[in-house]
């Protein structure tokens, strides 16, 4: 049995809809559903009633209530206890960041970080947006750097989550350069000659980008799907072996571009880009819950500079 499957259980009793219980759980209704399911499954017994509706709970299912509190608040303070000691005597910050932000944003943040503010010992877990965000919420990591878009959004309780926006990141269509210096695929494409598709599988956050890209293009692409994965950096190798066009985070291409590895794909075209910010997270301490002198610290720090930044902002557009 996992403490998820308690978690979800609890959940589901107290909103008693599978839909809202699956959305405060970050998960989609199906997972969510297959979850409760074997958590049936493991105690040997049903613990919802599928027979009524709204939801209700069966016998079995009251008493296992009440169990299921108790189980879980024995697991959370047994692991409070113990991290509160390992807090107490550690100076790391813990990071889950998705894995394209690790490799691009994260290296010159850490850096720039130690330069401002202090050095920092840093551990960091590169997972996809979706287990990134549990991380947090399941109290895993310190603090989360994730993308987020109005459209795709990471929603996390704001009264539970302090939030700060790090960066922007533009998400466009690149292929690999020609001898002479121009893409060897270009955007449109036509339907008698479409375009080699390198995109990301369904569950990769930056594959819904590419997603909304292509649902709001006034103008149709053709393009033939030739290879997928999760990983922005798997799309860059082989969007630099030549092997079609790859929607890719500009930070992840840099230096591609400089050296005319890569070139935009999109010929500049607006409506064939989207941007996202950079966020990051944190649980708001709580006198339960007080977490690292060190996260407070830094998370004061980058308050100040983000303050200071809109101010120096505000004064040179009202000198404009």
């Amino acid at each position: 049995m996992e403490t998820k499957w308690l978690e979800d259980f609890i959940s589901l009793v107290e909103t008693n809809n599978f839909s809202r219980s699956a959305a405060l759980r970050h998960v989609t209704q199906p997972a969510f559903s297959r979850r409760i399911q074997s958590l049936e499954n493991w105690l040997g017994t049903d613990l919802i009633d599928r027979t009524s509706y709204p939801t209700r709970l069966t016998p079995a299912g009251v008493v296992f209530y009440e169990q299921a509190l108790e189980m879980l608040a024995q697991i959370n303070g047994a692991r409070d206890m113990l991290r509160s000691k390992r807090a107490a005597a550690q100076t790391s910050i813990d990071l889950a960041v998705p894995h394209t932000l690790s490799l691009t944003f994260v290296p010159k943040w850490l850096t720039a970080l130690e330069h401002d503010f202090a050095p920092i010992s840093s551990r960091l877990m590169a997972l996809n947006v979706h287990d990134a965000v549990l991380q947090l919420v399941e109290g895993g990591c310190d603090l989360l750097l994730c993308y987020h878009h109005p459209r795709q959004p990471v929603q996390l309780d704001p009264g539970r989550y302090d939030m700060l926006v790090m960066g922007r990141e533009s998400l466009r269509a690149y292929a690999r350069c020609d001898k002479n210096k121009v893409p060897e695929f270009t955007l449109p494409g036509s339907a008698k000659d479409p375009l080699p598709f390198l995109s990301y599988t369904n569950n990769a956050y930056l594959g819904r980008m590419v997603d909304l890209i292509l649902a709001d293009t006034k103008q149709q692409l053709h393009l033939d799907p030739q290879y997928e994965t999760d990983m922005a950096e798997g799309l860059k190798m082989m969007a630099l072996e030549g092997r079609g066009i790859a929607f890719l985070p500009e930070s992840a291409v840099t230096r591609e571009l400089k050296q005319k590895q890569l070139a935009r794909a999109d010929g500049g075209v607006p409506d064939w880009e989207i941007e996202m910010d950079i966020r990051l997270y944190r649980e708001r301490p709580s006198p339960q819950r007080r977490g690292k002198a060190i996260v407070e610290r830094l998370w004061e720090f980058l308050e100040h500079e983000q303050k200071n930044a809109n101010r120096k902002r505000r004064v040179a557009v009202s000198e404009r």
